[in-house]
């Protein structure tokens, strides 16, 4: 039988290499991290359309079925409601897309208008089987930033960034105040 002798020291790494190669991967876990999580207007936008096409669709269903369906919000999310049979508002739990949903964390329903109406209690939007419905405004928003949710008595559903009113508005709404 051989033996193998190992002459000279056997070199590790020393503590600096170490400390250098795990600041490295921090700096790279920092970087990966803020890149792949969506920023707080990302996140606003992403749900002010998600909840542009749920209003939507739910004025197409009310059309189609022949059922008003309702729409209320509180602080934390939303849900959908259709007329009953008997006379009564039951909560739409038989559809994926008008489930009830819960908002962000941060992100909340700030605003409410149906066509230049005062606020009545809770928020409750609603849409008839007939397809006629009323112009409104949502407001959702996340610390300081802001995006609104239209819809016109045609049933055109957009979402605008900021309060919602064009410069273009703002006058039109001020001229018959003035004169």
């Amino acid at each position: 039988m051989k033996s193998v002798i190992i002459s000279g020291p056997v070199r590790g790494f020393t503590l600096i290499e170490m400390l250098v190669v795990l600041m490295i991967m921090g700096l790279f876990i920092g970087l990966v991290s803020t890149i792949t999580r969506p920023d707080d207007r990302a996140v606003l936008r992403l749900e002010a359309e998600r909840l542009s096409q749920l209003l939507d669709f739910a004025a197409t269903e009310a059309r189609l079925t022949g059922k008003s369906i309702a729409w209320t919000a509180d602080e934390s999310g939303y849900r959908f409601w259709r007329y009953g049979d008997d006379a009564t508002w039951l909560e739409i739990r038989d559809s994926d897309l008008l489930r009830a949903r819960t908002l962000p964390q941060g992100v909340a329903v700030s605003g409410f208008r149906v066509e230049n109406m005062r606020p009545q209690g809770p928020m409750r939007l609603e849409f008839s089987p007939q397809g006629s419905s009323l112009a409104f405004t949502i407001g959702i928003s996340i610390g300081t930033e802001r995006y609104t949710v239209t819809g016109s008595p045609v049933g055109d559903v957009r979402v605008m960034p900021g309060d919602g009113r064009s410069d273009d508005e703002v006058a039109l709404r001020q001229a018959p105040a003035e004169k």
